[in-house]
């Protein structure tokens, strides 16, 4: 994630092109936010004032006088003097966010703790917060006039709709099938013999409601969806339609005698379809959108802009009592003589028909927040954004929290919901204050267990295990719609936003606000695919919810699962629009998707302890929820419980997938579980030994063994300080985990540094130090052979012809197949280089080669060391971190990169995704830590943005340290603004350089290539969703280069066993040499035509993944016309 001072890409305004600033006046919005707290009386029509005259929507209405305001509230005026002094502070960077006046407090939250931290210190963050409100106000374009003509005619001809006389059921479709109109009926359709009649009476009213008219859409929204309401007349309803759907009958009737009129009006010019109101089946609306055809009409342009207009049926907010409603009322009864309390209660059958009632009620509540609090509408558009990114919205499908609960809950907030009825919220606060001061409400509330209760709560005393927000003025649960899973995901969401925005270091603008989290592959370490319509034939549960059997599917998992999994989270397909003339489609088509975040630690256990079987019914209740999966078993402690025993994951499935397809088999059916589609770790067979860090432990075993004989050496000259890891292999992250097998040598020795106790004796001059340490590794070799069983050590020479460079290796290899490759480590070189660099008398070319071998020294002894441990420790502590490391690596070698991008930098890439994980939550698996790490590759600017990784786990990158690499890194790009020499700066907690490991490569050719192979693989994952083939990610065509070098497998040290014949003692004889431990021809290969070629050629190669050398050649080798020059005196 990029610092504070990186730069952002521009949201785009895509609601017409051809707007101007004349045209934005309508909606501007400044002349309502400026009154006084006192408002004057407030009706549903005129808070769609800008064109309520147009549309004739100013007769009638709901009058409601508002509330008075809390105590702790100040004059708006004050409050706005105030922020524009805090906030030109902010953009100073030379002030806190001072708090309003008695900011109440609840449930123990400081908020002002809040505000006082975290990005709005930060003026780059208020900038760009600033300029993504600029470009997301509503603004009157081509699209908006079209819509609100639309609204105009619309209105007319519903005005203008002939009554219906009162008839029987079956005539009103009779008579409307002649028509072609099929009435939208919900499930369970009435009965033919019902005594109350369907009737179609004049509208008693016309309404614009919603973010439109609030002016709190997002200009940046591809369809411009506008809320008309049409309330029914009181009189075609009595006193007992709220019971078993009469209410819900009567209004689709009326609906569909509106749809006919429509289509019979408009059919050329619209095309009109019904649609579940955020997919609540109780609720159809008629759906109106341009059809794009030419239209007579002079305003209405050739080619319709993308809008929609979504025709809602409201009630009066008194034609029933809200007592009667209340979520524990029971509305859905056998018959009417049936006592309540033998019912379970109906809440979404009651919120349905409460919300038909409200809905000028909270549109009133909206416009008082709107106008009593100056931020209110810039509060709304960030949390639509914010709403956006992550996949939340109101239907039922996407959560059932959306834009309009959103602002619902900060309108309340702002009248309520503290301590003794205070107002929560102030009028004075800032749209950032607001907005996360809304988020910690949501993440650190639990709102199941403890509900947030706005208003006057004597008529409160619901329970429910749901999450609830109380509006006590109006009876009504906002988020009715919620279900524990979707609760659940929406409290984690912003738990994990708050967190990112309390993060000092890093800038949480893109993962707020703009950065999708689009895949479920990404934001799921396991997905279960089921058949919904298998699934629905399998319900049977008594739960009254959006979705019964998704209840108990989520009941089940819940239980079955236990600690395995941190949270269970279901997706439903959203319901599909119809026509107008058919019958609505039936709700079991497609899928339903169950995501997973699963916990490492407990994921892979194999036996499960129940109660004791001396709890006779816990042990009963065991057994009736897994059947004959429980067993009684004794342990060793003597204990007697009932257990479920899974089986190992070398059986092809993973404990969670054992433990799904039971749970689905037992408790919905053999066709459920034979329709479970399971997608986790695809990857896995991608890699050798792909368990962890298990696959390391033997050579880690054998490097503790290592450091043990030498320091069990007596005759060193020097004692010995310490011995340091500095291998990919060490850190549990090479693609191929060491082969430790015995008479079969390691094919890549590991690094080692070896540093002894400080002495006078070392010598002053540079290349008598390296003659000195060969000389100590001569001795060190010698030792070893004598006193040390099974070692074969063997001298090795590198870096001829740079005297100052380290001069000789060591390697040791152990007769069970383990190899090190020994360096030594003398702590004076680095001044002794530093001091003859800066010799005036020094030539560049000696300069030149004390400056690399000044870099070497860092790199090899101090920064790859510490770089190891590091590394290993995240390796320790996430338990998908070794697979992910080792997958990436192999995806980079895949496409040739892996000779440009140095392993460090790789594994850099991958701790940034578990250290910095927003906008999700750690990865838990190998294949969720890769795509997220590719994720970020495809929209990593390296251009502008360092990359820098805390991976300490404790902070030890203090705040000095940020800013010492920030610094750096822009000193470098003004010397070397062309990238020639530095394109990736990465740093780290212990490495602040920031070019230690990319100083001279990659170049940008490649660098851009990783970022195109990246987005190339995230499109593919955004396409394909649960049914990609991982390993088509690490497939890219030759073609693009000029030519490619196809090479032996032998030249890799190929792991395949070979076919040939012979003897075996000499087989083990070829196999036991030590001189071909780290003989790697193919790398030998590539390096002498890097040296041959030079600049003329670039060579890519993946190493043992792909097989091949691949070059292009350098645009200056391209022949050329053969022009003289001549010169005319």
């Amino acid at each position: 994630m990029a610092p504070s001072n990186a730069k952002r890409r521009k949201l785009e305004h895509v609601s017409s092109g051809e707007d101007d600033d004349d045209s934005f006046a309508g909606f501007s919005g400044s002349e309502e936010d400026s009154s006084e707290s006192a408002q004057p009386s407030v009706n549903a029509e005129s808070v769609g004032q800008d064109f309520a005259q147009g549309l004739g929507m100013d007769d009638g209405g709901i009058d409601e006088n508002p509330a008075e305001e809390p105590e702790s509230t100040v004059h708006l005026e004050q409050a706005v003097a105030r922020a524009s002094r805090e906030e030109q502070a902010i953009v100073n960077g030379a002030a806190k966010t001072a708090q309003p006046k008695q900011m109440p407090m609840a449930n123990k939250i400081s908020y002002s703790r809040s505000y006082e931290s975290g990005p709005s210190k930060s003026g780059i963050f208020k900038l760009q917060m600033d300029d993504m409100l600029e470009r997301v106000r509503p603004r009157q374009g081509k699209r908006e006039a079209a819509a609100e003509a639309a609204l105009h005619r619309l209105k007319q001809t519903i005005e203008q709709i002939a009554p219906r006389p009162a008839q029987s059921v079956e005539d009103a479709e009779r008579a409307l099938l002649k028509e072609k109109i099929v009435i939208p009926f919900p499930d369970p359709r009435p009965s033919k013999d019902v005594l109350y009649k369907l009737e179609y009476a004049k509208p008693a009213n016309i309404t614009v409601v919603g973010s439109h008219v609030l002016k709190v859409t997002s200009a940046v929204r591809r369809l411009l969806q506008i809320d008309m309401v049409v309330q029914m007349p009181s009189h075609l309803l009595q006193s007992k339609d709220y019971l078993n759907y009469r209410f819900f009958y009567k209004r689709a009737y009326y609906l569909a005698c509106v749809a006919a009129a429509l289509s019979g009006a408009h059919g050329d010019e619209y095309s009109v379809s019904y649609s579940s109101m955020h997919d609540n089946v109780l609720l159809p609306v008629i759906q109106v959108r341009p059809t794009g055809k030419t239209s007579s009409v002079a305003d209405k342009p050739a080619k319709a802009p993308a809008w929609q207009i979504d025709i809602a049926l409201s009630a009066a907010d008194d034609v029933f009592s809200a007592e009667k409603l209340g979520m524990s009322k029971n509305c859905v009864r056998k018959n009417d003589e049936q006592v309540k309390a033998h019912d379970s209660p109906t809440p979404l059958y009651n919120s349905s028909l409460r919300t038909c009632m409200l809905m000028n009620a909270y549109l009133v509540l909206q416009h008082k927040a709107a106008s009593s609090c100056a931020a209110y509408r810039d509060a709304c558009l960030m949390g639509s954004l914010w709403l956006e990114s992550k996949r939340l919205g109101s239907s039922i499908s996407r959560g059932g929290f959306g834009n309009f609960e959103w602002g619902v809950i900060v309108a309340l907030l702002l009248r309520g919901g503290g301590p003794n009825g205070k107002a929560l919220l102030g009028p004075g606060y800032s749209s950032y204050q607001l907005f996360k001061a809304t988020l910690q409400l949501l993440a650190l509330q639990d709102l199941r267990k403890k509900p947030l209760v706005v208003g006057e709560a004597k008529s409160f005393t619901e329970s429910s295990e749901w999450p609830v927000v109380w509006d006590a003025e109006r009876s009504h649960n906002i988020l009715y719609k919620m279900t524990d899973w979707s609760y659940q995901a929406l409290q984690s969401t912003a738990k994990r936003t708050l967190a990112a925005l309390g993060d000092q270091h890093f800038d949480a603008f893109d993962s707020t606000f703009t950065t999708p989290v689009s895949s479920r592959l990404l934001d799921h370490d396991c997905l279960i695919e089921l058949a919904h319509a298998a699934l629905a034939k399998s319900a049977t549960t008594k739960r009254e919810r959006s979705s019964p059997l998704l209840s108990d599917l989520y009941a089940v998992l819940r239980r079955g699962l236990g600690d395995r999994v941190d949270e269970v989270d279901l997706h439903v397909p959203s319901t599909p629009d119809w026509n107008i003339g058919v019958a609505r489609p039936p709700p079991s088509t497609g899928s339903v998707t169950v995501g997973l975040r699963v916990d490492p630690e407990h994921a892979h256990r194999l036996v499960d302890h129940g109660p004791s079987a001396d709890n006779k019914a816990e042990a009963a209740a065991f057994r009736a929820f897994w059947g004959d999966k429980a067993k009684l078993r004794r342990f060793r402690d003597g204990s007697i419980l009932e257990s479920l025993v899974w089986a190992t994951e070398e059986a092809g499935q993973s404990v969670v997938e054992q433990v799904c397809r039971y749970l689905l088999g037992k408790h919905f059916g053999a066709r459920v579980e034979g329709s479970a589609r399971f997608v986790g770790d695809e990857c896995i067979p991608l890699l050798w030994k792909a368990n962890g860090i298990a696959p390391f432990q033997p050579l880690m075993e054998a490097y503790k063994q290592l450091e043990t004989d030498i320091r069990g050496l007596e005759a060193l000259p020097l004692s010995i300080r310490q011995i340091m890891s500095a291998d990919a292999q060490l850190r549990f992250a090479s693609i191929e985990a060491p082969s430790i097998t015995h008479g079969i040598k390691q094919a890549a020795p590991a690094a080692v540094t070896l540093q002894f106790e400080g002495s006078s004796r070392w010598p002053d001059d540079l290349v008598a130090v390296q003659r000195t340490k060969l000389a100590f590794l001569l001795k060190l070799g010698e030792l070893m052979n004598d006193n040390v069983e099974a070692v074969q050590s063997r001298m090795g020479l590198e870096n001829q012809g740079e005297d100052v460079s380290n001069q000789g290796f060591l390697d040791i290899t152990y007769d069970n197949g383990a190899a090190f490759r020994l360096r030594i480590h003398h702590e004076r070189e680095q001044g002794m280089l530093e001091r003859q660099m800066k010799l005036k008398e020094l030539d560049p070319k000696t300069k030149q080669t004390s400056a690399l071998a000044l870099a070497s020294y860092k790199r090899d002894f101090v920064k790859g060391s510490a770089h190891t441990q590091a590394i290993a420790q995240l390796a320790t502590r996430f338990p998908g971190f070794t697979g992910t490391v080792r997958l990436i690596k192999k995806w980079f070698a895949s496409h040739l990169l892996s000779n440009h991008i140095p392993d460090e930098i790789m594994e850099l890439c991958v701790a940034r995704s578990f250290t910095q994980p927003d906008p999700w939550s750690v990865p838990s698996s190998t294949q969720n830590g890769f795509l997220r790490t590719l994720a970020w590759l495809a929209k990593w600017n390296w251009r502008e943005e360092p990359l820098i990784v805390d991976m300490s786990g404790s902070g030890e990158l203090k705040d000095v340290g940020y800013q010492a690499i920030g610094t750096r890194f822009e000193a470098w790009r003004k010397l070397d603004p062309a990238l020639n020499r530095v394109v990736l700066f990465a740093a780290s907690h212990v490495d602040h350089d920031g070019t230690t490991w990319t100083d001279g490569q990659p170049s940008k050719v490649v660098a851009g290539r990783m970022t195109a192979l990246a987005g190339a693989a995230m499109q593919a994952v955004e396409a394909q969703s649960i049914d990609l083939d991982p390993a088509s990610l690490f497939v890219s065509p030759l073609e693009d280069y000029d030519f490619v070098l196809h090479l032996s497998a032998a030249a890799f040290g190929s792991r395949k066993k070979s076919k040939e014949t012979g003897f075996k003692n000499l087989k083990v004889q070829n196999t036991a040499d030590t001189s071909l431990v780290g003989f790697q021809p193919a790398e030998d290969f590539l390096t002498e035509l890097q040296t041959l070629y030079g600049a003329a050629i670039v060579f890519f190669c993946g190493g043992a993944e792909r097989k091949v050398i691949a070059g292009l050649w350098s645009p200056l080798t391209a022949p050329r016309a053969w022009k003289v020059n001549l010169r005319v005196f």
